[in-house]
């Protein structure tokens, strides 16, 4: 077989999972996180500094274990250390970090708190750019605290040259702004070499599966602007800044997902990470009017669009899979943090393709038996009549090798038709 035969037999075998048809084999895609870089000789700090030893890593586990897709490899922030560095945000930590926040094995972590205060909603609406560059960005960014000090009159409309020339000449705003020019051409090599990284892969012989990706507006709102707990209060009160938010952003929403479907090529998987979604952040009432009436509103964008909207369902999804069925058939493909698979596959296995469910515990604690045992049960319940892709819950980090070994092994041997 040569390598274009082996890469269209894997993009084959997802597609016909995609479309709710049975492929030759259940469909090995697991999302890998930072389990190549720790296996193949690498730390995750290393790897958030270097691009080549993420490449590295990257073709050595593909060689390894011959997955059907290299999916998630660039979650773990590869390339992205002097980059960070020089925003230095205050609302994140990563492997590598000169301050050394977490250990050089660590997935990143988002330190939340809360960069919309309740005074300043009146603020947000009427003088969104203010509000970003003299409240958000500094609060955000230790890069842009000059940004703090930028005041503005109706009377640098006709002296551009005067308090806006004085506040650029600053030597701390200065610096400031050389860094930005730094990052600019940080991301845009980075970016380049990801591209290199991407054909590399694509040469081996595996099909690049995402090529782009959504938010739902509330996600937004909650994640980035009140937190997590603000954010679930403002659903009682102050419900209505909620709904002109995410309104608000949905229509730059579904204008990015134009520009994506004019740019990516059919079929390209289109990933979202559903933060607040699932059971119990919010009621019934409010998933529906908050959440999914949006979600639903993006998927239909996606599939229009020609591609296939791929969501992380984190968190327990159990009672949300009523609403899940309400979408075009045979083009959507739902990934399950903590879900009960069979209600899942009972469910949805007629509308969309299900994967995920299996747990990354296993990987790290279980041993190889339970392993399989496990794997078998999931394809079991999920495999038959097509519609199933293979995925762990949250992405392999600490995994055992011997594990991981028959994890692919099962599911290629027990996985077939």
């Amino acid at each position: 077989m040569t390598v274009d035969e082996k890469r269209a037999a894997k993009q084959k075998r997802v597609d016909d999972a995609i479309a709710l048809t049975e492929p030759d084999r259940v469909p090995l895609c697991p999302a890998i996180t930072t389990f190549p870089y720790t296996q193949f000789g690498h730390t995750v700090a290393e790897c958030v500094y270097s691009l080549d030893a993420a490449e590295d890593a990257v073709l050595k586990y593909l060689e390894t274990y011959d997955p059907d897709a290299a999916t998630g490899y660039s979650n773990a922030n590869i390339g992205l250390g002097p980059i960070l560095e020089l925003a230095a945000p205050k609302n994140y930590r990563w492997a590598g970090a000169p301050q050394h926040w977490v250990d050089d094995n660590s997935v990143h972590q988002y330190i939340e708190f809360t960069l919309l205060l309740d005074e300043e909603f009146e603020r947000f609406w009427t003088d969104r750019t203010g509000w970003l560059l003299n409240d958000c960005f500094p609060r955000v960014s230790g890069l842009a605290e000059p940004f703090a000090d930028l005041q503005l009159s109706t009377m640098d409309a006709t002296s551009p040259y005067g308090s806006l020339s004085r506040f650029f000449s600053k030597p701390e705003v200065k610096e400031m702004l050389q860094k930005m020019w730094k990052i600019q051409e940080l991301v845009d090599a980075r970016n380049a070499r990801l591209k290199e990284i991407d054909q590399k892969v694509y040469d081996a012989g595996y099909p690049l599966l995402v090529g782009g990706g959504a938010g739902v507006p509330f996600d937004s709102y909650s994640d980035f602007l009140r937190g997590t707990m603000d954010g679930m209060a403002d659903l009682y009160d102050r419900p209505e800044e909620v709904k002109k938010f995410c309104d608000e952003q949905m229509e730059k929403v579904l204008e990015m997902i134009k520009i994506q479907g004019k740019m990516n090529p059919p079929g390209k998987h289109a990933f979202m990470a559903l933060h607040k979604g699932f059971d119990g952040f919010m009621s019934g009432e409010h998933y529906q009017e908050f959440y999914w009436s949006y979600l639903q509103r993006i998927i239909y964008a996606l599939v229009d669009a020609g591609m296939v909207p791929y969501l992380f369902c984190e968190g327990t999804y159990n009672s949300r899979l009523s609403f899940l069925k309400e979408v075009p058939r045979g083009k959507v493909l739902y990934r399950f943090e903590k879900v009960d698979m069979a209600a899942a596959k009972k469910e949805l296995g007629d509308v969309a393709t299900i994967s995920g469910g299996f747990r990354n515990y296993l990987l790290n604690h279980g041993t190889p038996e339970q392993v399989e045992t496990e794997i078998k049960k999931l394809i079991d319940i999920c495999a038959p009549g097509g519609g199933y892709i293979f995925d762990i819950d949250c992405g392999m980090t600490d995994a055992k090798p011997e594990n991981v070994e028959m994890m692919v092994r099962t599911v290629k041997e027990y996985g077939k038709r």
